[in-house]
């Protein structure tokens, strides 16, 4: 399955530098990389990057993330949550966004 990461461009920059990402300031605060399924990325999108110009949006393919990915539930939804970095070897596709109705029809 793909699951997915919005990030900021500097985030994209300071990951693609690094080749691994631990997260951005709300992931850090809560203990773990946020990710989406493509279902769930166009209202994560909307909900948390309202308003910014620019996003950019990574494919990541879960299974080798193994158990440090888990799905867990709150009042949103059941969503994935790595707890651990988000290594470059797992992203499969890198998608700039400038418009966020564009993840409304999310397809790899």
């Amino acid at each position: 399955m793909t699951v997915y990461k919005i990030l900021l461009p500097a985030e994209w920059a300071a990951f693609e530098q690094a080749g691994s990402f631990a997260g951005s300031p709300l992931d850090l605060g809560d203990g773990y990389v946020h990710l989406s399924t493509a279902q769930q990325v166009h209202r994560t999108a909307t909900r948390y990057f309202a308003g910014v110009p620019e996003l950019v949006v990574l494919s990541v393919a879960d299974e080798p993330l193994g158990a440090a990915l888990k799905w867990e539930t709150n009042e949103h939804g059941t969503f994935p949550h790595l707890y651990a970095p988000l290594p470059m070897a797992v992203v499969t596709k890198v998608r700039r966004v400038t418009d966020v109705a564009e993840l409304e029809r999310l397809t790899d």
